[in-house]
C-alpha cells in the first residue's frame, strides 16, 4: 500500500502525452475511457488547454458540465485519473456521479483510487457540495469498497441506476475531510 505521500495528483501537463497515452491503452480493456473529453485529430497542448476552459466552465460543449481532470502520479508514471463533474446534468444525475475515477492495472491495490476519490471529494468540497454522487459498476467489488472506506453510503431511495446496458451502484459520499476514513 501505497503512503500518501506516494501519491501525487495534479493536472494534466503538456508534457504528459506519452504517459497519458500509455495509461489510456492500459484500460481499453475494461472499457475505461482515460482521456475523457479528448477529441480525434486534437493537437495535446490543445487537448490540455481545453481541459482548463472546461474545468472553468467555459466553452462547454452540449450537455457538458464544468469538471477537473486531474491524474495521479506513482514514481513519475500516471497511474490513474479523477473526473470531479462541479454540476450534474440528467445522465450525471442518474448514473455517472460527481466523480468518475479509473486505474491502470499496474498500480491497483496500492491505494491510488482511495486517493483519486479522496482528490474528487476535496475539490468538491472547496466548490461548497457538501455530499457527492459516486456511482460504480455493479459488478466493481474492488470500487465500491474504496467508495464505502471514504464514507459512501447507499443511496437509500435509488440504490442502483440502469440506462441502457449499463446497471450502477449508487453512493453519497461527505465531501468533508473528518468524515473519511484513513487507510
Amino acid at each position: 500500500m501505497l503512503a500518501a505521500s506516494d501519491v501525487t495528483i495534479r493536472s494534466l501537463s503538456v508534457g504528459d502525452e506519452r504517459e497519458a497515452l500509455a495509461a489510456h491503452h492500459a484500460l481499453v480493456a475494461d472499457h475505461f475511457d482515460f482521456l475523457l473529453e479528448r477529441v480525434e485529430g486534437e493537437s495535446w497542448a490543445d487537448f490540455v488547454q481545453r481541459l482548463t476552459r472546461i474545468e472553468r466552465g467555459e466553452q462547454l460543449a452540449p450537455g457538458r458540465v464544468p469538471a477537473a481532470f486531474l491524474i495521479a502520479e506513482v514514481d513519475n508514471r500516471i497511474a490513474g485519473r479523477v473526473s470531479v463533474r462541479f454540476e450534474l446534468n440528467d445522465y450525471l444525475a442518474d448514473v455517472g456521479g460527481h466523480i468518475g475515477y479509473g486505474v491502470v492495472p499496474r498500480f491497483r491495490r496500492r491505494g491510488v483510487a482511495s486517493a483519486l476519490l479522496r482528490s474528487g471529494l476535496d475539490a468538491l468540497a472547496a466548490r461548497g457540495v457538501a455530499s457527492a454522487l459516486v456511482t460504480c459498476d455493479e459488478g466493481n467489488v474492488a470500487s465500491r469498497g474504496v467508495i464505502e472506506r471514504l464514507g459512501g453510503r447507499p443511496d437509500v431511495e435509488r440504490p442502483r441506476a440502469v440506462r441502457g446496458a449499463e446497471t450502477k451502484l449508487r453512493f453519497f459520499v461527505p465531501t468533508a475531510r473528518a468524515g473519511f476514513e484513513r487507510q
